[in-house]
């Protein structure tokens, strides 16, 4: 990926927002598209479960070097004809330090098939993006996006200091790992893939992605920049306004008259020392217009970030019902974002959407009955036994309390796994009928998507937003 030609990097957005159709069309357009790596094991089981009915999931499969693993996934999932109206999806394996065989392989071919789709029929450069909050999922997770010729991995939400040698030990055919914090136990554990073991001869030859980290601080830069073991290709510099989560202030928490956190000048990134480090970033958050790029190239940076516009460009994943909506109060001026300090499980400040419907709306957040059955924000802790338990505050009090959770830490919290899901049409059906709601992340700064609106009245299409932001 140089840096020379990409000027924009498409965001990495919810569970399949950024999906391989957005990415694909950003990347014909030039530019760096990207596909969101969370989930990507459910989100191919789930589809395969829907019938698949235009093919894409199946074609991706065709092209999968090992093809007996890619049949063990397609009759465990797939139905022809898709469910049965009110039928639940089959459920996946949860994450888990030791994961099982068939948990590594669904991850390795879900993101595969992800990034295939995205690279098909073009040049151009594709990226995943994962969470580093999400630890238990990313060895397998990387794997399968390699086999499918990623371009570049990026990370946030966290501090992705293992990343840079992972993609080297899965490039050089070598069991590649992270360590995974285990709550009350004296040390690390570890999370392995071993692609020998996996594919053994059906195992190309790989080529190691670049890796860009996305951080919010000066000094968490530095830090991963001064050895090789952790220095990424680039930085993604991404401000409180993004959209997604966002990483909470300097200091003690302050909030503001609404209950949102104060950002102050401790939380400004110094972008002469990034520069110093010697390696290209671009900038994320409120840049998202022509004269923000124009802005951040002269700050040095080598591009921006954008999410917001292209969650709402014609290619995103979210259900076409939802991104009416959103448009809809984009072009009304009533569309409004705010950020949560208590919605997300991860304990990182989070943006919502305020949406009549959702889960932003308190009234379905009281209705939903606590469950977690996809379980991606759920981090481990030493159990009195001395073994490996799993919570999540987003889960039933009682049961996150039996697990040594403190109560206090439930309040507010919403189910991002089944809500996110939920908003590209993939939401789980209870046996008695009950529907998962949504829960929409948006950046902070609406300014881009409304000036583009005004543009193209009817909506527009990745490869329009490209050109916009282009100035062209």
């Amino acid at each position: 990926m140089p840096a020379t030609t990409t000027s924009i990097i498409q965001g990495g957005m919810g569970v399949g927002v950024s999906s391989w159709q957005l990415a694909r069309a950003v990347a014909r357009a030039g530019q760096l598209g990207v596909v969101s790596g969370v989930a990507l094991d459910a989100t191919v089981a789930r589809r395969l479960q829907d019938g698949d009915p235009d093919g894409h999931v199946r074609r991706a499969l065709a092209a999968f070097p090992d093809q007996a693993m890619a049949a063990r996934v397609l009759d465990r999932y797939f139905l022809a004809g898709g469910r049965e109206p009110g039928r639940p999806y089959r459920p996946t394996p949860k994450l888990a330090l030791r994961p099982s065989r068939h948990s590594q392989e669904l991850a390795v071919v879900g993101n595969f098939v992800e990034v295939w789709l995205a690279k098909e029929g073009h040049g151009g450069t594709v990226g995943i993006n994962y969470l580093e909050k999400i630890q238990l999922a990313t060895p397998a997770a990387a794997l399968g996006a390699m086999l499918a010729g990623v371009d570049v991995v990026l990370m946030g939400a966290g501090v992705p200091r293992e990343t840079p040698q992972l993609l080297t030990d899965l490039a050089d055919g070598r069991v590649g790992g992270v360590g995974v914090d285990v709550a009350g136990a004296p040390e690390r554990y570890r999370v392995e893939v071993d692609p020998v073991d996996l594919l053994g001869s059906n195992l190309p030859p790989l080529t190691r992605p670049r890796f860009l980290a996305i951080v919010s601080a000066t000094v968490l830069a530095a830090y991963l920049a001064r050895d090789d073991s952790t220095r990424p290709d680039g930085f993604v510099i991404e401000g409180p306004v993004a959209g997604g989560h966002n990483a909470p202030p300097r200091g003690t928490m302050t909030l503001d008259e609404d209950g949102e956190p104060v950002y102050g000048a401790r939380d400004a990134v110094a972008l002469d020392k990034v520069a110093a480090l010697g390696l290209p970033f671009w900038l994320a958050g409120a840049y998202g217009t022509p004269d923000g790029l124009a802005a951040a190239r002269e700050l040095g940076a080598a591009g921006v970030q954008v999410g917001t516009l292209f969650a709402l460009a014609s290619e995103s994943g979210l259900r076409p019902d939802l991104l009416d909506r959103l448009r809809g109060g984009l072009g009304s001026g009533t569309l409004q974002v705010r950020t949560g300090v208590r919605t997300s499980p991860t304990g990182f400040p989070f943006k919502v959407a305020e949406l009549d419907g959702t889960l932003a709306d308190p009234e379905v957040y009281e209705a939903r009955d606590r469950l977690c059955d996809l379980g991606y924000l759920r981090t481990p802790y030493l159990t009195r036994a001395g073994r490996v338990g799993y919570r999540c505050p987003g889960e039933p009090e009682d049961a996150y309390v039996r697990k040594g959770g403190d109560l206090a830490d439930t309040v507010g919290r919403m189910c991002l796994c089944n809500s996110l899901t939920a908003d590209i049409g993939l939401g789980q059906t209870r046996p008695d009928g009950y529907q998962e709601p949504d829960l929409v992340t948006l950046g902070g700064d609406l300014g881009g998507p409304r000036r583009l609106l005004e543009r193209h009245p009817a909506g527009w299409t990745a490869a329009q937003a490209v050109a916009w932001l282009e100035d062209r």
